[in-house]
């Protein structure tokens, strides 16, 4: 048997609601957000969990909380699962940003991967810190189903970086709305991509919010 990861971006928050800036705050889930950990709680628990790693926030504590307690699964967390450190940009809108933080706006969507927000973090930096959390999971884990509850641009980014994608591009290449799950396998080529921001689980209402 191989080992499967699981990428589970937590659900509805007010923030992935209006699109603001939040990385390193800590918002609960929204009544939306509950539903949909919830719903992937009751469609993978069949599955033969082996670990979890978790992302020590409250949002993603929340999201792993109902699966983990279903089936007795403790929670690993893992300070390289959190989400990007946006800077100054923390709790404001992107209309904000784009008004009073014009130059490092503009370099940041063009060039993430080493431009940061004012006292925040590049793609390059976050996939260094979150594949210290993959490479451990490898290593402990070499087969099985392993849980990772992460957020969107950290998930985006880890998959770039396993799949070869250039960090630059994360928001072109990949998106993960709110509650979805990603699956990658690792074989004898490396890692495989089978399943990207599936929602399948969740019932219509909580399928058309989009979750930015």
């Amino acid at each position: 048997m191989s080992l499967k990861l699981y990428f589970l971006r937590h659900g509805e928050t007010t923030y992935s609601r209006t699109g603001g800036y939040c990385g390193e705050l800590d918002p609960d889930l929204t009544p939306n957000g509950t539903k949909m950990a919830e719903a992937f709680a009751a469609a993978h628990q069949s599955i033969a969990w082996t670990a979890a790693y978790v992302s020590p926030m409250k949002r993603t504590i929340a999201t792993a909380k109902p699966l983990c307690h279903a089936i007795g699964l403790d929670m690993q967390f893992r300070d390289g699962l959190k989400e990007i450190r946006y800077g100054e940009w923390e709790g404001k809108t992107q209309e904000y940003v784009k008004e009073h933080y014009t130059e490092a706006y503009i370099r940041w969507l063009a060039e993430p991967a080493w431009n940061a927000p004012p006292g925040g973090e590049t793609s390059v930096q976050i996939a260094s810190r979150a594949s210290l959390v993959v490479a451990e999971v490898e290593q402990k884990h070499p087969s099985g189903n392993v849980l990772v509850v992460s957020h969107k641009a950290t998930i985006r980014i880890i998959l770039c970086s396993l799949l070869g994608i250039d960090l630059g591009r994360y928001r072109d290449r990949i998106d993960t709305l709110a509650g979805s799950t990603s699956i990658v396998r690792f074989g004898e080529r490396g890692p495989l991509l089978e399943v990207l921001g599936d929602r399948s689980y969740m019932d219509e209402a909580l399928r058309a919010l989009e979750g930015t």
